[in-house]
């Protein structure tokens, strides 16, 4: 119970856009808190985007106005809309649900911007 399947991401140019996406499986009990987080090459893992279960939001300073998250309790799914992609928003973009204080993490996946 509690996995969580993501898709989307790959390569995309600067200036450019990509949607990922994050479906918890396994179970149909909601999920409180769902976020996105980042790790670039050499750097820890920091928060990109949090929605909680009100539907509030936060960003991390260098998305705000570019990325936008967004849920689906209907799915207990997450998105993250990126537009106007720079190189340093390349990192390993991780999928993360909490629920009555457990955390689950999806696996991981690339998100490459060329210059």
């Amino acid at each position: 119970q509690g996995m969580l399947v993501e898709s989307g991401g790959g390569l995309v140019q600067g200036g450019g856009s990509l949607r990922r996406s994050c479906e918890g499986s396994g179970d149909s009990c909601r999920f409180h808190a769902m976020g996105w987080y980042r790790q670039a090459p050499g750097k820890q893992r920091e928060l990109v985007a949090r929605i909680d279960d009100g539907d509030s939001t936060n960003y991390a300073d260098s998305v705000k106005g570019r990325f936008t998250i967004s849920r689906d309790n209907a799915k207990n799914a997450v998105y993250l809309q990126m537009n106007s992609l720079k190189p340093e928003d390349t990192a390993v973009y991780y999928c993360n649900a909490e629920r009555f204080g457990a955390y689950f993490w999806g696996k991981g996946t690339l998100v490459t911007v060329s210059s």
